[in-house]
């Protein structure tokens, strides 16, 4: 009778926690390293992300670098930051030396700069401490920032069984092999050589005859973001990285793509929503302000600006109040019609998925505007006369300007995101309170202006 494996789904509880500091306070090491022991090393730094500082340091200490150093990849940021300002540059070079190189440099290079050389000169393995070097020379946003020096790489003019000895003292180094890189004599990029394929050949053939010669790289230079979109367009778990000549420098792997991909994702998400900085919630009062007040201060322009407008045009309010009753509606609804133009703008942006031109797409927007517009200025229309007892023309005057409000916010929502990408600016900065503040300002100038068009003050 087989066994069936149980799949115990890890959970962060009150009790665990609990159980964990009084071990610690107990100096009870045994039984902290027995119930951490078949834990996976993520749901470790879960749990030292729940604990004070001292009591982090005292399990990292604790455990052997081979876990701690994965650990500390997976702590939270602030926390990581904190736990290694307590570590000496030594204990810091020993985690360091367990980690890939690209882990590695991602570490070394949140240190201050007088720290980053004290902890590389305690690294002993020469080889380790020289391509951790070459990856902190690149820019952390490109494809060498991202890029870890462990692959598997053969030669074009290697046999068979020759490469398969090679392989293994290569493997060795690499925690997942996802491709084998061929090589010519120059370290150049030729091809890529699947394991299926060299299983199957014969032991005396070379490597040329059975390697496939189209291969998928990405240079040292591109851009994270470039390099995430080849990723996802071909599926790959991994991408080899060049240089100008098409030297093999190194690889990318599908989890540091995807750790771009959410950094995005949440730098878009906060532009967004108006907050111009990286931040968390449980940053201090100084840095949320500063990440806040900006879009705060354009708004409250913004609605400066509607307000004069409306002032402007106070003796015409007089003489029909009910205009006055419809502004919420019309400053609502062209903001929200931009927000939701230009996010999918945006979208199709981050994507890459945004076809064809600008001007055929602001007229699909023009007709989505139209069509909307009516929708609402029918429903509209019946409650403005019969539920607010206004006269034809202020029902008209209200349904003409809530259409051309909706076509001017989806126009300018959809202009914008497409404006700003084109000059590399981030399309995202466009939804959210630009877009809601630009939309009321110009809602409000176009409702008063169809208004005294049609109601004639």
């Amino acid at each position: 009778m087989s066994e069936e494996i149980e799949n115990i789904q890890f959970e962060l509880t009150d009790d665990l926690i609990n159980q964990v500091e009084r071990l610690i306070e107990a100096n009870n090491d045994k039984a902290l390293q027995k119930l951490l022991k078949d834990f996976h090393y993520a749901d470790i730094a879960e749990i030292l992300d729940e604990l004070d500082l001292d009591e982090a340091i005292y399990i990292i200490k604790l455990l052997d670098s081979e876990t701690t150093a994965d650990i500390l990849m997976e702590l939270d940021e602030d926390n990581r930051e904190k736990v290694l300002r307590n570590l000496s540059s030594k204990e810091i070079a020993d985690e360091i030396g367990e980690l890939d190189t690209d882990d590695a440099a991602d570490i070394i290079s949140e240190l201050p700069e007088d720290r980053k050389r004290e902890v590389i000169s305690h690294i002993e393995d020469k080889e380790h401490k020289a391509e951790i070097e070459e990856l902190l020379a690149y820019d952390e946003d490109t494809a060498g920032g991202l890029m870890a020096k462990e692959l598997v790489k053969v030669y074009e003019t290697w046999t068979v069984a020759g490469c398969l000895r090679r392989i293994r003292g290569q493997a060795k180094e690499v925690t997942r092999v996802h491709s084998i890189y061929v090589v010519d004599k120059q370290d150049k990029l030729v091809g890529r050589l699947s394991l299926k394929d060299l299983i199957v050949a014969k032991s005396d053939q070379k490597i040329a005859e059975i390697s496939n010669a189209s291969v998928d790289y990405v240079n040292v230079h591109d851009d994270a973001e470039d390099v995430a979109k080849v990723m996802q367009k071909y599926d790959l778990e991994a991408i080899p990285v060049v240089d100008d000549t098409q030297k093999l420098l190194g690889r990318i792997t599908i989890d540091d793509i995807v750790d771009v991909m959410k950094e995005e994702a949440e730098k878009d998400y906060q532009l967004a929503a108006g907050i111009t900085a990286d931040v968390e919630a449980d940053d201090n009062i100084w840095e949320l302000t500063k990440a806040r007040l900006p879009w705060l201060l354009i708004g409250m322009f913004g609605g400066l600006g509607a307000a004069s407008i409306i002032n402007g045009f106070s003796d015409a309010m007089l003489k029909y109040p009910a205009l006055l009753m419809f502004i919420p509606l019309i400053q609502a609804t062209a903001g929200n019609v931009g927000v939701q133009s230009s996010a999918i703008v945006v979208q199709g942006l981050a994507n890459d998925t945004l076809d064809g031109s600008i001007l055929n797409r602001l007229l699909k927007e023009f007709l989505l505007g139209l069509v909307n517009g009516l929708a609402i200025a029918c429903i509209v229309l019946l409650i403005s006369h019969f539920a607010f007892k206004t006269t034809y023309l202020e029902s008209l005057t209200i349904c003409i300007a809530l259409i051309s409000v909706i076509i001017m916010a989806a126009l300018i929502g959809t202009f914008i995101p497409i404006f700003l990408d084109k000059r590399g600016i981030d399309a995202a900065v466009a939804t959210g309170p630009f877009i809601t503040t630009s939309n009321d300002v110009f809602g409000i100038l176009m409702y008063f202006l169809i208004a005294k068009l049609i109601l004639g003050f």
